[in-house]
Protein backbone atom coordinates (compact mmCIF):
# COMPACT_ATOMS: atom_id res chain seq x y z
CA UNK A 1 0.00 0.00 0.00
CA UNK A 2 1.34 3.36 -1.15
CA UNK A 3 1.11 6.64 1.58
CA UNK A 4 -0.78 9.42 -0.24
CA UNK A 5 1.14 12.75 -0.64
CA UNK A 6 -0.67 14.85 1.51
CA UNK A 7 -0.26 13.36 5.50
CA UNK A 8 1.07 14.47 8.33
CA UNK A 9 2.76 12.84 11.29
CA UNK A 10 1.33 12.97 14.47
CA UNK A 11 3.16 11.61 17.48
CA UNK A 12 6.71 10.43 18.21
CA UNK A 13 8.62 8.00 15.10
CA UNK A 14 9.24 4.76 17.47
CA UNK A 15 11.35 1.63 16.73
CA UNK A 16 13.80 3.11 14.24
CA UNK A 17 16.45 1.30 12.91
CA UNK A 18 19.00 2.29 10.51
CA UNK A 19 19.08 1.05 6.99
CA UNK A 20 22.32 2.79 5.69
CA UNK A 21 24.89 5.12 6.57
CA UNK A 22 26.92 7.63 4.42
CA UNK A 23 28.20 6.35 1.04
CA UNK A 24 25.73 3.46 1.14
CA UNK A 25 22.77 6.08 0.75
CA UNK A 26 21.87 6.08 -2.62
CA UNK A 27 20.34 9.48 -2.44
CA UNK A 28 23.37 10.97 -0.71
CA UNK A 29 24.44 13.14 -3.51
CA UNK A 30 20.60 14.93 -3.60
CA UNK A 31 20.37 14.83 0.04
CA UNK A 32 23.64 16.92 0.25
CA UNK A 33 22.74 19.36 -2.51
CA UNK A 34 19.13 20.61 -0.82
CA UNK A 35 20.32 20.44 2.48
CA UNK A 36 24.05 20.20 3.04
CA UNK A 37 26.66 18.07 4.27
CA UNK A 38 26.93 16.02 7.59
CA UNK A 39 26.12 12.71 9.07
CA UNK A 40 23.15 11.42 7.27
CA UNK A 41 21.58 8.29 7.93
CA UNK A 42 18.52 6.26 6.61
CA UNK A 43 16.00 5.31 9.27
CA UNK A 44 13.27 2.70 9.49
CA UNK A 45 10.64 3.32 11.82
CA UNK A 46 6.81 3.67 13.34
CA UNK A 47 4.31 6.44 13.27
CA UNK A 48 0.80 7.49 13.25
CA UNK A 49 -0.31 10.09 10.46
CA UNK A 50 -3.21 11.54 9.97
CA UNK A 51 -4.47 11.13 6.41
CA UNK A 52 -6.33 14.22 4.39
CA UNK A 53 -9.23 12.59 4.86
CA UNK A 54 -9.18 12.47 8.57
CA UNK A 55 -8.28 8.75 9.60
CA UNK A 56 -5.29 8.06 11.57
CA UNK A 57 -2.80 5.34 10.62
CA UNK A 58 0.37 3.60 11.95
CA UNK A 59 2.28 2.34 8.74
CA UNK A 60 5.96 1.74 8.57
CA UNK A 61 8.12 5.10 7.86
CA UNK A 62 11.41 5.30 6.01
CA UNK A 63 13.37 8.39 5.41
CA UNK A 64 16.26 10.17 5.56
CA UNK A 65 17.75 12.21 8.49
CA UNK A 66 20.47 14.29 9.22
CA UNK A 67 22.10 13.29 12.55
CA UNK A 68 23.38 17.28 13.24
CA UNK A 69 20.16 17.85 13.30
CA UNK A 70 18.64 15.14 16.13
CA UNK A 71 18.84 15.75 19.92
Amino acid sequence: MAMPDDFEVVGKITNTKTLAVGKNIRELRTLQARFGRGRWRKLKGVASVSLSDGTIRLPKYTGMRLMALVR
